[in-house]
């Protein structure tokens, strides 16, 4: 059987429109905030419509040193031009795309998930040092 970590993608963002790019400082001062953007599309544009969309974006972070990762977000996406009159011709769209602020008090990796509705899971993951 196979695990559901195999189920899990990852390409170079700037060619896959599918895996999730971190924006973050590299660096951050020790129980203040900042902010994490996570975008999917970033260089190659991914669809948003009513056949092929992103549904959700997960953020985790697993400080060093530890076992566990702990969940920072789950954004889901619904909005994507469903409406009575058929697919696409809805009046919203809400973009694939979710700014997180947080706060850390040591370093490790910012996670990041999410799901497209055809091409399945995708990952990345960054390194952020804590001051």
């Amino acid at each position: 059987m196979e695990k559901f970590g195999a189920l899990l993608q990852t390409q170079d963002w700037k060619k896959e429109k599918h895996v999730p790019v971190i924006e973050c400082p590299d660096s951050v001062k020790s129980g203040e905030k900042f902010q994490i953007t996570v975008t999917v599309g970033k260089e190659v544009p991914h669809p948003n419509t009513t056949e092929h969309h992103i549904r959700w974006v997960q953020v985790f972070f697993h400080p060093e040193g530890e076992k566990y990762a702990y969940q920072l977000a789950n954004c889901e996406f619904t909005a994507h031009g469903e409406a009575v009159a058929g697919p696409n011709q809805g009046p919203a769209y809400t973009d694939h795309s979710v700014t997180v602020t947080a706060m850390l008090s040591k370093p490790g990796v910012i996670h990041a998930i999410n799901f497209c509705n055809i091409h399945g899971f995708w990952e990345n993951s960054r390194e952020i040092k804590v001051a």
